[in-house]
C-alpha cells in the first residue's frame, strides 16, 4: 500500500562539511599544543624555584579573585583549584586561537595571496598580545617575570606554527 503525502519535494538533510571539521580539529589540536606548550615551560620553571604550580595559581588568582592575595605573592598558598580553573580558560582559549588560525590558513589555501597578510596579522598579535600584557597586566608581570613570558609565549607560537606547518606541507606564501 502506498501513501501519498501531501509535499512536494524530499525534505533536504545538512550535513556538515567534513572540511569544515577538519578544520576545527585542527585548530583544537593546535589549541591544546600550544596550551601544553605554555603549561610545561611554567611548569619546569616553577619546578626549579621551588613552587610547582605557582605560575597557574598566580594567573588563576589574578583572573578569579581579582589579584586578592597577591600584594604578597611570596606567600600565596599553590591552589590546586586555581590552577584547575585557569589551566581550562587558558586551553580554551588557546584552542580558539587555534581554530582561528586553522580557519586562516584554509583561507589562505584557497588564495595564495592571503598569505602574507595572514602572517603580518600573526606577528601583530603576537606583539599586541605583549604589549596588552604590558600596560594591563603590569601587576602580574611584577610576580612572573616577563622575558619568562614573552618566551613562554614565542615557545607556543613556534609550536603551533611546526604543528600548522606539517599539517600543510605544500602552503606557499606569497607577498
Amino acid at each position: 500500500m502506498a501513501v501519498q503525502s501531501k509535499t512536494t519535494s524530499a525534505p533536504s538533510v545538512t550535513t556538515s562539511s567534513p572540511t569544515i571539521s577538519n578544520i576545527y580539529v585542527e585548530g583544537i589540536v593546535a589549541g591544546v599544543i600550544g596550551a601544553a606548550t605554555i603549561a610545561v615551560w611554567f611548569f619546569i620553571l616553577d619546578i626549579f624555584s621551588g613552587r610547582p604550580f605557582y605560575t597557574p595559581t598566580v594567573l588563576g588568582t589574578a583572573l578569579f579573585r581579582h589579584g586578592i592575595g597577591l600584594d604578597q605573592p611570596q606567600t600565596l598558598p599553590i591552589s590546586l583549584e586555581m590552577v584547575l580553573l585557569y589551566t581550562w580558560v587558558h586551553g580554551l582559549a588557546f584552542c580558539v586561537i587555534g581554530g582561528l588560525a586553522a580557519k586562516l590558513l584554509a583561507l589562505a589555501e584557497g588564495n595564495l595571496n592571503v598569505g602574507f597578510g595572514i602572517l603580518l596579522f600573526f606577528v601583530i598579535f603576537e606583539f599586541g598580545f605583549v604589549a596588552t600584557a604590558f600596560i594591563f597586566a603590569e601587576p602580574i608581570l611584577q610576580v612572573l617575570a616577563w622575558p619568562t613570558v614573552l618566551v613562554g609565549n614565542l615557545l607556543a607560537a613556534v609550536a603551533m606554527a611546526t604543528y600548522f606547518w606539517r599539517r600543510h606541507p605544500n602552503m606557499i606564501i606569497r607577498p
